[in-house]
């Protein structure tokens, strides 16, 4: 803030509602901003041009925008801001907003409206914006006095970011953003309908390790709560006094060192045949911040057929037992839950007999022996686990990796090592294709000094293909590695197997260059369709090309599905091999 603003605010002399805006974002700490300007929002793109607290990134469309600040959140923990006009420029963002909300993402929405006198008359651009985002938002408002403006954006923030986070969406006429009031941002808030727990009851903690430490057959499940809460490295330290062996959903990749022997790998649909074996057979799981959705366990009577005890933990209350019953359900966050945990371990008598788990253990030891994510070596034809693990021995190892959606997603799931949180940025809950590029964009700018890789398909790439421009307008250096094979792969399996291999609109025909659009976005383009080619090209991308954003069209193997791999409606055991 410099000196005329200080002494305007000391003076108490008021100020318009757009300037507020900047002000209190100026206050949440905010550097960096996403958005893309309008009409409705007009006054507030004015106040962003006088002030140098954050930085605005014009992306090259609404729905990038939203993308763009929430991989920003993932990456750095904070939450993110994203700005958009009315109507239409709030209509384009509801994609991102809603894949931010299955995730749990924190995400600031600060969307313009037409004037209040305006609101109800099919005004220019006028859409109920607070009504289209109410199922996908935790919380949005509609600011109808400039003197209420200020107040809401504190609890927009405050809503986003405690309990299980979510975005909140601030709708503000125009009117609104030019009226002026004595700018007033109070230093916290306090709603008297929205207490959440963060705190777990010590008794339910207790009766979760106990029962954890008798069990001859125990699990841990890493979920995105893990992550969320920042709590990997308690995490880690966890399972290494405990001794048992650990899972994970897509949201906790990360969440536990990924090179750990105690590691399984994910389970789930395309989960590890060790991984899905073991949580189908555990006699005690505990989860950590995890709903336990459709992709991770398909059949729920299948796996509650088997007797075990379930220890739910998670901040979001209504979570808990949503699909598998929870026997010890511990409300409260993650992150704190566990530090009472690995406290009671390292400073009472709560140990882990560990010749208990030998037998468990060697029952693990000959699952992971049928090496379920083998695969087979093809001279001719570019492997897409083949891709992920030339790709991974080539970046440096603090890369942060962002997905689409398809089978590259879940290639990229199984064969990344991943060591540290917030280092994989994917789309889970509702698995967005358009995710990957504007989550690139995201990481960058939140970690320029980081190198980023985007994992995308021939399809995918194409939903925001536009944020090539983004990348070039900020100098930004993402790796984008298309796994082109023709089709829309993931749903162009399931045709195969289960539509009687008809394959309707899946078969991507003709396709664009790509190599020739990213140089016409002022980016270098590899076509890839050997392995003599794509180590060359990776060797250039990392090496005399790291400053540039480049983009390698990788022609994999075409007809490669996604092993192992779990059917629709089947039990965990009941997977599809490759040698089957």
């Amino acid at each position: 803030m410099n000196a005329s603003e200080t002494a305007a605010r000391a003076a108490g002399t008021p100020i318009t509602g757009a300037e507020i805006v900047c002000r209190a974002l100026a206050e949440e700490g905010v550097t960096k901003v996403f958005g893309y300007p309008g009409g409705a929002v007009i006054p507030i793109y004015d106040e962003i041009f006088k002030q140098s607290a954050f930085q605005h990134i014009l992306t090259g469309h609404e729905q990038g925008a939203a993308h763009a600040a929430d991989a920003y959140a993932r990456a750095t923990g904070k939450p993110g801001v994203l700005i958009v006009t009315s109507g239409p420029g709030a209509t384009n963002a509801v994609t991102g907003i809603s894949t931010a909300y299955s995730d749990s993402i924190p995400l600031i929405i600060i969307s313009g409206q037409v004037g209040t006198s305006f609101i109800g008359t099919d005004a220019f651009q006028e859409c109920d914006t607070v009504g289209i985002t109410r199922p996908c938002v935790k919380h949005n408002f509609l600011v109808r006095h400039v003197e209420d403006l200020a107040k809401t954006i504190k609890e927009a923030f405050y809503i986003a970011t405690t309990g299980r986070p979510g975005p909140v969406l601030i709708d503000i006429p125009k009117d609104i953003q030019l009226q002026k009031c004595v700018f007033d941002y109070p230093e916290k808030v306090d709603i008297p309908t929205y207490k959440p727990i963060t705190r777990g009851h010590m008794g339910q903690i207790r009766k979760a390790l106990n029962a954890l430490l008798d069990s001859a057959r125990p699990l841990i499940l890493v979920g995105g709560g893990v992550v969320l809460s920042d709590a990997s490295e308690l995490m880690n330290r966890f399972a290494r006094l405990t001794g048992i062996p650990v899972i994970s959903t897509l949201m906790g990749l990360g969440g536990f060192r990924g090179s750990d022997r105690k590691f399984l790998g994910m389970a789930g649909m395309h989960g590890t045949l060790e991984a899905n074996y073991a949580l189908q057979n555990s006699e005690v799981l505990i989860n950590f911040g995890s709903r336990m959705e459709d992709r991770l366990v398909s059949n729920v009577p299948d796996f509650e057929s088997r007797p075990r005890t379930v220890i739910h933990i998670d901040v979001d209350p209504s979570s808990i037992s949503k699909r598998v019953k929870a026997q010890i359900p511990i409300v409260g966050d993650v992150k704190s839950v566990l530090a009472d945990m690995v406290s009671l371990l390292e400073e009472e008598d709560y140990r882990q007999n560990t010749e208990l788990l030998t037998p468990w253990w060697n029952q693990i030891d000959e699952w992971r022996s049928r090496k379920s994510l083998d695969y087979p070596a093809d001279s001719k034809s570019i492997m897409p686990e083949a891709l992920v693990e030339k790709v991974q021995a080539a970046a440096p190892a603090d890369t942060i990796y962002t997905t689409d959606v398809g089978e590259h997603q879940m290639y990229a799931a199984q064969y990344l090592k991943l060591d540290e949180p917030r280092h994989f940025l994917t789309s889970g809950g509702q698995g967005t294709m358009g995710f990957g590029l504007p989550a690139a964009v995201g990481a960058a700018v939140a970690f320029p000094d980081k190198p980023v890789v985007c994992f995308t398909g021939d399809g995918s790439i194409q939903m925001c293909i536009q944020e090539l421009i983004t990348c070039k307008r900020y100098g930004l250096a993402p790796k984008i590695v298309i796994f082109n094979n023709g089709y829309l792969g993931m749903v162009a399996v399931w045709q195969k197997l289960y539509c009687g291999g008809r394959l309707s609109e899946t078969t991507l025909d003709p396709q664009p260059d790509f190599v020739a659009l990213a140089k016409a976005y002022g980016h270098v383009g590899y076509r890839c369709r050997t392995y003599a080619e794509l180590d060359a090209a990776l060797k250039d991308a990392f090496g005399e090309n790291r400053n540039e954003c480049c983009v390698l069209d990788v022609q994999i193997k075409r007809d490669e599905p996604v092993y192992p791999m779990v059917g629709p409606g089947e039990g965990l055991t009941r997977m599809i091999l490759r040698e089957e």
